[in-house]
């Protein structure tokens, strides 16, 4: 998928899907918001607004209030390439929410995923 299209993707529509990953490893809807919160900086009440709205990823990384800063050290394989290599930066971001994700749906602790 090229950084365009996947820029484009609806973040309303693929942020349910994560829920249901999430869920099916036994892991929580109140999980997945903490690592999009602790990612993006957005207060659990802005995430509810984005969930409730149509916005793409672009939009919806454009108007994030801070990625944060330990966001760099989210290393690793997404869809056979490594995210800290990808030199888009939207599409960058992506692969990080996808990477965290994949690691919570892995049962990893809640501490590492948020790289404390």
């Amino acid at each position: 998928m090229s950084t365009r299209e996947i820029s484009k993707l609806l973040f309303t529509t693929v942020y349910p899907l994560y829920v249901q990953k999430a869920e099916r490893k036994n892991r929580t809807k109140e999980e997945v918001d903490t690592i999009i919160c602790w990612l993006t900086g957005y207060s659990r009440a802005q995430l509810n607004h984005h969930t409730a709205v149509i916005i793409d990823f672009q939009r919806f990384f454009d108007q994030a209030p801070a990625i944060h800063p330990n966001s760099s050290q989210i290393k690793g394989v997404v869809c056979g390439i490594r995210v800290e290599d990808i030199q888009d930066p939207i599409t960058q971001k992506i692969r990080y929410l996808d990477k965290l994700i994949d690691e919570l749906a892995k049962g990893r602790p809640m501490d590492k995923i948020l790289r404390q």
